[in-house]
């Protein structure tokens, strides 16, 4: 009954305001730079998907959406410039696309009242909204994808007495899995071995030399752009078995396999929405936005791994959207009610097949205590031959025995750090 005399609230509005401003969709993104290969592809994605939406539906409860790009070049000093010079334009949720631009916003964004979607990266305490009012990581973070990994290993064979590379971005982003991990080699007794590799990662040759001499049973990799490439080069160069290296959702691209050709094959990799181009969605973006000139690149990355996680966070981020106009009883929301918005999301089967999703990600809710979702994650793996990704394990939980602790410490020391005495009742 709420959500009904919501929806009729939103249109009693609709129908005695002039017109509204738009809503605003900050993205900031980098079509430029070491990392623009997997920029790009996230950045049309996003667009695109806000383009449909004012193209088929009229924008979201009637009003357009505006997606205001600013380039970052994956560099935090330019994000937070580009944070600052968007913000007062109306926008409703940033979408950091970096660890290291996402930890610097979280202080201004939560001071300012605009909420931040770190979707599968950022900080990992953020999942915990009672004491990062503002910050959303849902529906998994680099904590779940580490403890994916290791519960899809276990589910081969036993890993007690196994040997498991890390090879990680030396920076915010790739040290993130590392306590995890320590955790769960304690926990189920491997040996863990860490192996950084500097930006932009175009040099490992000393970090393969090492797994060819001490011969992991996996490799984990957290990369990004150009290392993923020569990760997977270097890999193939030494004869490591793909199906036993495996990659976090951002290390698990076309862009960072196909430049190995059929040397790539097996290759796997965590993600947490689905793959290829087999949803309805699509066909309606090749109507309304790519056969109507408004596609926001060449159109040529449509179900590609980072132009349907882009597509993904946009959905998310419009399905907040409806959710806040619906609380609130308004069209013409404001950040603060697309925080409330977000903090309520319910995504369901249902809803993701009305979408032209169907099966596209899992069934989730956000409340005020978790703002990380189930952490559920998925396993693909590349076929060389076929140049695509298939999901080969379903979406499953990851170990929140050892997960919820770490999150409640980090959380715990930011709180205190910062003197927050939490949001949630």
């Amino acid at each position: 009954m709420k959500m009904k005399l919501g929806t009729m609230a939103v249109a009693a509005v609709m129908a005695a305001s002039p017109v509204m401003a738009d809503l605003v969709f900050p993205s900031l993104s980098y079509r430029t730079g070491p990392y623009a290969a997997g920029g790009i592809p996230f950045a049309d994605g996003y667009a695109d998907y806000m383009n449909l939406l004012n193209a088929r539906d009229g924008g979201i409860g009637g009003v357009m959406t505006n997606v205001l790009e600013c380039e970052t070049g994956y560099n935090t000093e330019k994000g937070v410039e580009c944070y600052e010079s968007t913000k007062g334009q109306g926008a409703l949720v940033y979408q950091p696309l970096s660890t290291g631009i996402t930890y610097q916003l979280i202080p201004k964004a939560t001071a300012d009242g605009i909420p931040i979607h770190s979707m599968g990266y950022g900080r990992t305490s953020a999942a915990n909204g009672d004491v990062f009012s503002n910050v959303f990581n849902y529906p998994a973070n680099y904590w779940n994808g580490a403890s994916g990994a290791i519960n899809y290993l276990m589910s081969q064979g036993d890993i007690a007495g196994k040997k498991i590379a890390l090879v990680y971005h030396n920076s915010a982003y790739g040290k993130e899995p590392i306590r995890t991990l320590e955790e769960l080699a304690e926990k189920h007794g491997f040996e863990l071995t860490l192996l950084p590799v500097d930006h932009p990662g175009q040099e490992q040759k000393s970090q393969w030399l090492q797994i060819r001499r001490e011969k992991p049973d996996n490799v984990i990799m957290y990369g990004w752009g150009v290392m993923n490439q020569v990760a997977v080069q270097e890999a193939a160069n030494i004869r490591y078995p793909m199906e036993d290296f495996i990659g976090i959702w951002w290390s698990g691209s076309e862009n960072d396999v196909l430049p190995a050709g059929e040397k790539a094959d097996g290759y796997k990799a965590l993600t947490f929405h689905g793959v290829g181009d087999d949803f309805p969605v699509f066909a309606d973006i090749q109507k309304h936005v790519v056969d109507a000139g408004n596609a926001a690149g060449a159109g040529d990355q449509i179900g590609t791994v980072l132009y349907n996680r882009g597509l993904y966070a946009a959905m998310l981020a419009a399905e907040a959207a409806k959710t806040a106009q619906e609380i609130h009883g308004t069209a013409d929301i404001t950040p603060t009610m697309m925080r409330d918005g977000m903090e309520a999301l319910v995504i369901t089967e249902a809803k993701m097949a009305a979408l032209g999703l169907p099966g596209f990600g899992p069934e989730f809710n956000v409340s005020c205590e978790n703002h990380g979702g189930p952490g559920l994650v998925g396993m693909t793996q590349w076929d060389a031959s076929a140049k695509t990704w298939s999901l080969i394990n379903e979406f499953a939980p990851s170990d929140m025995d050892v997960i919820q602790p770490l999150i409640d410490e980090d959380s715990a020391a930011y709180a205190a750090e910062n003197k927050i005495e939490g949001s949630c009742n």
